[in-house]
């Protein structure tokens, strides 16, 4: 307990976390060794020394469209919708809907075309995109356990639609470590305008290490990294916050040595120093005003609707070329009114269209932007939702959730452009071939990476524990020969 207190009395003296932060530029004692760069990153013992296979990526992009993006808007055509819109939606069987009742069958309000050398049908609400329909592959038959927000996010983050979870991040930070030492190896950037359903805990460590967590910034935000930097405090001297430090390391050394099962404290002790290097690193990352304006109108980073989004994949490019090793960037936040996520259960044409043109400029900048710097090769880029859209309208204009059918898409690292893997039926409702988990997805991943989805286990509560719980194949349709 005195220990205790003088810690916390101590980061009074030292200006807090950021003052801490600061220990490693007095006596830098390698608290990243087991994360050193090279080509694919040194690996953890459980991956026996290094990758478990030859990696074809060695970094990773999310593009994660909460609230749930309609496949049946943006890259699941059917004509049948077409065909029956106006229409009694009947399938066949028990309709099971999440806070409506059938309403008819709802063609798309944006028209359809076929896209690239692949032929891929890509609806006009993405024309960003659809100029990059050669360089994806298509999971059509993605499906969710559950149809409430917040467990289907977390099933997508995590594997499981319970808390309490590593998240896939997580995962690869642990597995992998990062490529450089003076960034996170797991970066979140969240819409400016909120969090998730679940908020953090998607992007979290679980049962693994804390420090394998996600590091969440910002963007645009006045401080974009919550404490980086001490709040100023006149009565703390140069001599005043040396000498406090080295007290502090003192008492930290003594408690983790009394609590060495407890890896939070080295967590802690790990996330201040390398917060002392992003204190140097961190800003020029973020500060985009040199880039060219050729890539600035890529990103469209300086238009009103498609800038904030196309600014973080921006920066999500530039965290990538200083060595982050996985990059997660959300595309809507929690649910509020008028909607600022994707679903859309009043007016699907209204908040699809505001979310589609604010999201796909810049994930399409991402793709072309990495291309052409030689970088797609070795980064996977994946594009989800935590569950689909029915093919029935909701009150004339909306769609409800859809857990049985719903599309994701991977690109770059490895990954079979212009092709695809499983499909769904003719009104986009179940699957029928090929039927797609968050497993199969986290597996494929994986193995892009170098590891072996069923070798990479942590041990709790007497199980050893994966990011594919007991299920998960390798989708070798969609993988480049």
């Amino acid at each position: 307990m005195a220990d205790s207190m003088n810690r916390r009395e101590m980061l009074w003296k030292t200006g807090g976390l950021g003052g801490m932060a600061l220990a490693c530029l007095l006596g830098e004692d390698g608290a990243f060794a087991d994360q050193s760069p090279s080509k694919y990153g040194k690996g953890r013992p459980e991956l026996n020394g290094g990758l478990h296979h030859r990696a074809s990526a060695k970094r990773v992009i999310q593009l994660f469209m909460s609230g749930a993006a309609s496949q049946c808007d943006t890259f699941d055509y059917k004509p049948l919708l077409i065909k029956k819109h106006g229409h009694k939606f009947d399938p066949g069987g028990k309709i099971e809907l999440f806070q409506s009742s059938p309403g008819s069958v709802m063609a798309s309000p944006w028209e359809w075309k076929q896209h690239g050398q692949s032929g891929r049908w890509i609806s006009g609400l993405l024309p960003e995109l659809a100029s990059c329909a050669d360089e994806m592959a298509f999971l059509y038959a993605m499906v969710a356990k559950s149809n409430v927000h917040g467990p289907a996010t977390f099933m997508q983050n995590t594997g499981f639609t319970l808390p309490g979870y590593p998240s896939a991040g997580a995962w690869i930070s642990y597995g992998l470590g990062g490529l450089s030492s003076d960034l996170p190896a797991f970066v979140v950037l969240p819409d400016s305008r909120g969090v998730p359903p679940n908020g953090p805990a998607n992007w979290g460590s679980g049962f693994l290490p804390a420090s394998t967590q996600g590091t969440a910034i910002k963007v645009g935000a006045q401080q974009p990294i919550h404490d980086l930097f001490p709040a100023a405090a006149p009565e703390i001297t140069g001599q005043s916050e040396k000498d406090g430090l080295e007290l502090l390391t003192r008492l930290n050394s003594q408690h983790r040595d009394q609590h060495a099962a407890d890896s939070r404290l080295n967590a802690r002790i790990q996330s201040y120093e390398l917060a002392a290097k992003m204190q140097l690193s961190a800003p020029s990352v973020l500060n985009i005003d040199g880039e060219s304006a050729a890539t600035r109108s890529l990103y469209g980073v300086d238009d009103s609707i498609r800038g904030e989004f196309g600014s973080r994949c921006l920066i999500a490019r530039r965290l990538l070329e200083r060595g982050v090793r996985f990059v997660q960037i959300w595309s809507g936040a929690d649910n509020g009114f008028p909607r600022r996520n994707w679903d859309s259960h009043e007016d699907l044409a209204r908040d699809h269209y505001d979310m589609g043109t604010s999201m796909d400029r810049g994930a399409a900048a991402l793709i072309k932007d990495l291309k052409s710097r030689g970088m797609l090769e070795d980064t996977i880029i994946i594009w989800t939702t935590e569950f689909g859209r029915m093919p029935c309208s909701q009150g004339g204009k909306g769609r409800d959730h859809n857990p049985y059918a719903f599309t994701s898409w991977l690109a770059g690292g490895g990954v079979k452009g212009g092709s695809s893997y499983g499909e769904s039926d003719d009104w986009s409702y179940k699957p029928t071939v090929n039927p797609t988990y968050c497993y199969d997805l986290h597996a494929t991943v994986l193995h892009l990476l170098g590891i072996d989805h069923k070798r990479l286990t942590y041990p709790h509560d007497g199980i050893n524990r994966r990011l594919t719980d007991v299920h998960g194949e390798v989708i070798k349709e969609i993988i480049r020969a």
